[in-house]
């Protein structure tokens, strides 16, 4: 049998990991350290040594070469100061991160975003004592209609700081307008500040579902959820005070489910109007103000509100211009029987602060100091 032997001796003196030569081939292990005091050894001991060699290295050359593990090699430190050093032979390579969705069984997925029609509310206002009132009311209400919402509002003359302030705060998406028309009868003033307001949207073709909502006016949440619903003009009826003030009456549209038969009407002045609606019952698509091929509409001529008709006609002659009939409009909700915003008017005329209040601008009053 052929035997290999290395050509150093395996207990030669080298260099460990763990402090110090404690191999059972070392000459400094127990089994070999020889006395401190002894200087030359005998003639047997150095027999017996020469034997011990030689027997150890005959062993050793019988291991399969480089499949010996040497015990002094390894590494079996445990010290907390001094933290084993990871030796990677191999090189990893990350190819590819994917990012997946999980999809559950019985888990609805849920999608935050929500693609709805934007809603135009146009609003004039002007000076008396409660409008800062109205306009936080009407803003607080628009504020919980899902987004997106356009509030436009209208003011004569010039943009007032105080009306700004209230906007701002409103943290609603809104534009601050002025009609600078000038007026010689006051009647006429919402006339014209919805006009400039339609034609902000023309100019600008803003997209969405306009509505003409004063500030002294009441509205339900649910009037604004159903305004998304309209896809041309959409009109619904509307709880109004009648002139003595006593009683309540109605005017709009009578239905039959989205289909529009009949109209509501209690006033006898206004019974030659065309169609009986209020200023705040109905809504149109933008698109009729500057898309007009749309619709196939014939005429392509500005759709305004007109100040040469009389009192109370100006909601009639302005639908007139958006729809030729009632084969076109669609009242909601369906079947129209519900109120979902109230024309009330309850508001004294020449309304002023209490005595001794002082009124320092248009919106805002402060309590004396006693």
């Amino acid at each position: 049998m052929a035997s290999i032997r290395r050509t150093l001796s395996p207990y030669h003196d080298r260099s460990h990991q763990n402090g110090g030569n404690t191999s059972p081939f070392s000459l400094n292990s127990p089994s070999h350290k020889l006395n401190s005091t002894t200087r030359f050894a005998s003639p047997l001991s150095t027999f017996g040594v020469g034997v011990r060699r030689f027997i150890g290295g005959f062993l050793l050359g019988l291991a399969p070469f480089g499949e010996f593990e040497d015990v002094k090699s390894r590494d079996f430190s445990f010290e907390v100061n001094h933290p084993p050093i990871l030796d990677v032979k191999e090189d990893i390579v990350v190819k590819k991160v994917e990012l997946a969705v999980e999809k559950r069984e019985n888990v609805k997925e849920r999608f935050d975003y929500v693609a709805r029609k934007q809603l135009i509310v146009v609003t004039p206002t002007y000076n008396r004592a409660l409008q800062a009132f109205y306009l936080n009311r009407l803003g607080q209400v628009l504020r919980l209609v899902p987004p997106p919402v356009l509030w436009i509002v209208v003011e004569m003359n010039a943009a007032s700081t105080e009306t700004a302030d209230i906007l701002r705060g409103m943290g609603i998406m809104y534009q601050h307008l002025v009609c600078t028309k000038n007026l010689t009868n006051m009647k006429d003033r919402g006339v014209h500040q919805r006009n400039r307001a339609l034609e902000h949207i023309e100019h600008h073709k803003l997209n969405g579902i306009v509505y003409f909502a004063d500030d002294d006016n009441i509205y339900s949440l649910e009037l604004f959820e159903t305004l998304r619903e309209i896809s041309r003009f959409g009109t619904w009826p509307v709880a109004m005070l009648a002139q003595s003030k006593n009683k309540a009456v109605l005017e709009g549209p009578v239905c039959n489910g989205s289909h529009v038969i009949g109209w509501h009407t209690n006033e006898k002045s206004k019974r030659l109007r065309r169609f009986h609606v209020d200023m705040s019952g109905f809504a149109f698509n933008s698109t009729i103000l500057w898309d007009p091929k749309r619709w196939k509409k014939p005429t392509s001529a500005l759709i305004r509100q007109l100040d040469t008709v009389k009192e109370g006609f100006q909601e009639t002659t302005f639908i007139e211009q958006l729809v030729e009939d009632e084969s076109q409009m669609e009242g909601t909700p369906f079947g129209c029987s519900k109120i979902m915003n109230w024309h009330l008017h309850l508001e004294a005329h020449e309304l002023g602060y209490p005595r001794g209040w002082s009124l320092q601008k248009n919106l805002g009053a402060i309590l004396p100091i006693e």
